[in-house]
């Protein structure tokens, strides 16, 4: 069976830091791409940052300089690091694998992420 359990998420004050990882059972990790998604109330979900299963990076514009995603194959996680945190980034972060060749994509079930007022 197939997993992603997204973790790290909580509440913080502006300007604090979160780091989410996102944990991938179940498929062979390191063949797949992985982004991070965001959604809020109401919201359409957005691209929050990308890593390619070559470690090639891109990220939303509202989050450039702020956050860095990672991996790390042989633990089968990647990684959100969220500094600066601000009101407008709180959501539900998820994960998300895909291996195009293959059509296979996954989610995770999302963990909420809460930037005080």
């Amino acid at each position: 069976q197939v997993q992603l359990v997204e973790s790290g998420g909580g509440l913080v004050q502006p300007g604090g830091s979160l780091k989410l990882s996102c944990a991938a059972s179940g498929i062979s990790f390191r063949l797949y791409d992985m982004g991070w998604y965001r959604q809020a109330p109401g919201m359409q979900r957005e691209l929050v940052a990308f890593i390619t299963s070559g470690g090639t990076t891109r990220y939303g514009n509202s989050v450039k300089g702020r956050f860095a995603v990672s991996r790390d194959n042989a633990k089968n996680t990647a990684y959100l690091q969220m500094n600066s945190l601000k009101a407008e980034d709180t959501a539900v972060y998820s994960c998300h694998v895909v291996w195009r060749q293959i059509n296979s994509e996954y989610w995770g079930q999302g963990t909420q992420v809460t930037v005080s007022s």
